[in-house]
Formats: C-alpha cells, sequence, structure tokens
C-alpha cells in the first residue's frame, strides 16, 4: 500500500532539514569533507531516485500516462547526475574554480526553487486528494 499523504510530507520535511543541515555543516569544513559529503548526498540521490522509479513502474495503467513526465524528468535529473560525478572526477584550476562555485551556487538555489515549487504543488495535490475523499464519501452517503 502506498504511503499516506501525511507521512510522504513528513518524508520530504526530513530531507529538506537534512539538506540544510548539511549546508551548515559543509559551510565549516575542509574540502575533502566536503567531497565525502557529496559523495553520501549522490548516493543517496540516486537511492532516493531509484526508489521513486520503482514506484513508477508499479504504477497502474490508468495512471501511467500522468507519470511519464514525471518518469522522464527523473530519467533526465539522473542522468545530468550521473554527469555531475563525470565532470567532479576531473580536478578544477585556480581560475575556473570561482567560476565553478558560482554556478554550483546557481544550480543550488535553482535546485531549491525547484523543490519549493514541487512543495507547492504537492501541497495542492494533497488538498485536491482530501477533497476527492470528501466527495466520494458524500456521494457513497447520496446514494
Amino acid at each position: 500500500m502506498a504511503k499516506q499523504l501525511s507521512e510522504q510530507l513528513a518524508d520530504l520535511s526530513v530531507h529538506a532539514k537534512k539538506a540544510e543541515d548539511t549546508l551548515a555543516a559543509a559551510q565549516k569544513e575542509t574540502h575533502d569533507k566536503i567531497m565525502s559529503r557529496w559523495e553520501q548526498a549522490r548516493a543517496d540521490a540516486t537511492a532516493t531516485t531509484e526508489k521513486v522509479n520503482r514506484q513508477i513502474q508499479s504504477v497502474d495503467d490508468s495512471v501511467a500516462k500522468d507519470w511519464n513526465a514525471r518518469k522522464a524528468k527523473i530519467a533526465a535529473d539522473m542522468d545530468a547526475l550521473k554527469a555531475k560525478v563525470v565532470r567532479k572526477k576531473h580536478e578544477l584550476d585556480a581560475r575556473r574554480a570561482e567560476s565553478e562555485a558560482d554556478d554550483l551556487e546557481w544550480d543550488a538555489g535553482l535546485a531549491i526553487d525547484y523543490a519549493i515549487a514541487s512543495i507547492d504543488q504537492a501541497r495542492l495535490a494533497v488538498l485536491d486528494a482530501v477533497a476527492g475523499r470528501i466527495r466520494a464519501e458524500e456521494a457513497r452517503k447520496a446514494s
């Protein structure tokens, strides 16, 4: 059985807090420690993406069409993550380091903005689900 919406929102909150804590800690750490955290975060993101992929694959055909766009987005995100791993393995020279840091901060800001938009969409979906359940119960009582 799928998780309750409240459980999913709680999971989302935990992940957001973990990202916030990672940033706070990373700002005080050495490059090696940050790269170690990055590898762990990459492994976590990969595991989460694979979990979502498995869930999407198990979705009924009646809703599969709605998930195709999300599935394509997840696949694209996974490809981007793999490409980022390859890029990270190359040593950055001093001239590009500042520019790369700016780009990465911009990417992180964009990812946060995307997450916020996703949360707002999730909130709307939760309200739609609750309203749908209420309508279903009212219809059942009326018949």
